[in-house]
């Protein structure tokens, strides 16, 4: 119980001494005790070690006789699907503004969001064991045994609804030859302002076979249920899960930055945190949209047709017709030339064009720069 408190202490973001830990092992890697399950708390808020850490439990830890379920929260993060675009998902202009993070993860499904207010469940087991909808009930059945007057239901889309309408959770999956894991969210006091702001997408007209999340109504736990306290929901949680699958989980703190305890996540983390895997596996996509061209010269406005393929996070092809009296056409083929090779990102595009801009002195320099100005924001 003590051991409980404290996690739930970490929970609130209250400060003390951590927990010290004997040796550089766990229980759940040790052998003899793969009869029993086993609940872990992360203490880390960072987005890429705890996704990092779900994917070293998968891929290191025999799951064909026990079950684990791993809690954790993190700092405000957009987390993407596995094949999803995060350019059609959220607002990257807005996250980098707000400071928010970005990390695509190895299960398949939708976009969330993620903050302190928000509690993460993963669910490991075996392949033959795998049942989100077992899973779920752990959730809806602690919520109903902590406030009865709550109707939380789950979907056959595998969401859990409060009052048959408000999505206070979403799911996700990933199956491997022999084990696999089920994550889920629970909304319990989240930044609402802030998710709506971020996920929206940050560029027009894209075309793609990448998978689209699908917009919810969402609510928070405490908008319903003010009472309702961390420790409360946690204890639950951790009760409902032993009653659920039989079992007297060891509830465990867990350092998923640990190399000591779990060899070789650092490079998994790594791998998360990088321009290739968050943004480079996003599927191929088109765009195809109109850009506001510019000038305090002339009254009337005018635009440009930007057609743009992408591939592994770079410009395929691009081209760019714009009104041969706004700006030579050898000019517009020189910047869509100049973009081709170069990751479909702002930062790397401008520095791309600079070298180009600075060639060009002559009366159309500033039309030219408007032009690569729409560019670059239409790339978030």
């Amino acid at each position: 119980m003590l051991q409980l408190r404290r996690t739930l202490a970490l929970l609130k973001g209250e400060t003390g001494n951590q927990l010290a830990r004997t040796g550089s092992s766990l229980p759940f890697l040790d052998s003899a005790n793969n009869s029993s399950g086993l609940v872990l708390q992360s203490q880390s808020t960072d987005v890429y070690q705890n996704l990092a850490l779900e994917d070293w439990i998968d891929a290191h830890v025999d799951l064909q006789q026990r079950g684990i379920l791993l809690l954790w929260r993190n700092q405000p993060a957009v987390v993407i699907g596995r094949h999803q675009n995060p350019w059609s998902e959220c607002n990257l202009p807005a996250m980098r503004k707000m400071g928010i993070a970005l990390a695509r993860r190895r299960s398949g499904g939708g976009t969330v969001f993620h903050d302190h207010g928000n509690l993460n469940l993963t669910f490991f087991a075996s392949k033959k064991a795998y049942d989100r909808k077992r899973n779920l009930k752990v959730v809806t059945e602690a919520l109903r045994r902590l406030r009865p007057n709550l109707d939380v239901r789950a979907t056959d889309r595998f969401d859990i609804l409060l009052n048959g309408h408000y999505k206070i959770s979403g799911t996700a999956s990933r199956l491997s030859r022999k084990s696999s894991y089920h994550h889920c969210t629970l909304l319990h006091s989240a930044d609402r302002s802030a998710l709506s702001t971020v996920l929206r997408p940050s560029c027009p007209g894209i075309l793609s076979n990448a998978t689209p999340s699908v917009p919810s109504p969402v609510a928070n736990l405490i908008d319903h249920a003010p009472s309702l306290a961390w420790e409360e929901l946690l204890e639950a949680l951790v009760q409902q899960y032993n009653t659920e699958f039989g079992l007297s989980s060891v509830f465990t703190l867990v350092d998923p930055s640990s190399e000591c305890v779990f060899p070789g996540v650092g490079n998994i983390s790594t791998e998360l945190r990088s321009w290739d895997w968050t943004f480079g596996r996003t599927p191929k996509f088109r765009v195809e949209t109109l850009l506001e061209l510019r000038d305090e010269h002339l009254p009337a406005r005018c635009s440009a047709q930007l057609q743009m393929e992408v591939k592994g996070g770079q410009v395929e092809s691009c081209r760019l017709d714009v009104p041969a009296g706004w700006l030579p056409l050898w000019l517009s083929r020189q910047l869509s030339d100049v973009l081709v090779g170069e990751r479909f990102c702002p930062h790397r595009a401008a520095a791309a064009v600079t070298a180009m801009l600075r060639a060009e002195k002559g009366q159309f320099h500033s039309r030219l720069n408007n032009l690569c100005e729409a560019v670059l924001a239409m790339m978030g």
